[in-house]
């Protein structure tokens, strides 16, 4: 049976879901495990804050630890020997360095982070960042189509709040009246209250 063994650093948990904040890695990381548990991979973790011992006692982790300090954890041993260190490895090279046929489609490509990045260019009205993030997807060989596609979009997601907020510009203002000629400015700032 392969063995896994995770050098974690100092934390409360594993999971990733404890405390205020929810540490998307942690569990994606913790997902990846379960995944390899269920591939017949023995996975053994040790978590600094509660197993300090684990860690002097491998040498591979107490030199990590010399000559990195924390920034080499977590370390990941297969077979007593590092396969990762200093962050923990997507589901793709912890199959490959377990030799694992991992089906996993992995859709988030370096192209798809560009046009995920020009739609967010767009929503931030931010020009250079478009320019650069076109460039960027050009070189990595998306089309002038796909890029014109995810502008759109983004536009389209853009323009409905814009829309939303029109309309309810429109609303307010057609249930505005102008107090009469007479009234003096309290009561205009009240009737516009009112109606607002």
């Amino acid at each position: 049976m392969k063995r896994l063994d995770v050098y974690d650093p100092a934390m409360c948990c594993s999971t990733g879901v404890c405390g205020p904040t929810v540490d998307p890695v942690l569990v994606r990381f913790s997902a990846d495990v379960k995944w390899l548990e269920d591939q017949g991979v023995e996975v053994r973790r040790f978590n600094l804050s509660q197993n300090p011992a684990a860690f002097v006692e491998n040498e591979k982790v107490r030199q990590a630890l010399t000559e990195k300090g924390e920034t080499a954890l977590p370390l990941l041993l297969m077979q007593d020997q590092v396969i990762a260190g200093g962050e923990y490895p997507w589901r793709a090279a912890l199959a490959e360095a377990l030799e694992l046929n991992d089906t996993t489609t992995i859709l988030f490509s370096p192209a798809v982070k560009e046009l995920v990045a020009i739609g967010a260019a767009i929503a931030a009205n931010c020009e250079p960042c478009l320019r650069y993030h076109v460039r960027a997807a050009k070189e990595l060989g998306v089309s002038s189509s796909d890029i014109a596609s995810a502008i759109e979009m983004a536009a389209k997601v853009k323009d409905v709040p814009h829309q939303a907020i029109l309309k309810l510009g429109a609303r307010l203002t057609e249930t505005y009246h102008e107090p009469a000629a007479d009234s003096g400015p309290s009561s205009r700032s009240a009737v516009a209250t009112q109606t607002l």
